[in-house]
């Protein structure tokens, strides 16, 4: 069984919010999940001041789960670089 760390979807229509989960790479995009890990809110993207940040990761279950051989997604991996840039920026 292969395990990744991806995005599924929650929200209302056209105002998405998604739930960063580990999961078996069979299971569809908001369906079972193994463990939820996380959240992310597009929509505070715009509003991201003061190293707050849209994405909210428990790093410790990351670790634990990339550890054992969980790959994120393309598009986790992204908004985690992107994530880490932004507070990165704000922190100087």
């Amino acid at each position: 069984m292969a395990v990744h760390i991806r995005l599924a979807r929650a929200g209302t229509k056209k105002r998405p919010f998604y739930r960063v989960v580990v999961t078996d790479e069979r299971a569809p995009r908001g369906g079972r999940f193994l463990e939820l890990i996380g959240t992310f809110d597009p929509a505070k993207e715009m509003k991201a001041v003061e190293g707050k940040t849209p994405l909210h990761l428990d790093h410790v279950r990351f670790t634990h789960w990339t550890g054992r051989g969980a790959q994120p997604s393309e598009t986790l991996a992204r908004v985690i670089k992107a994530s880490a840039k932004a507070t990165a920026t704000t922190a100087k």
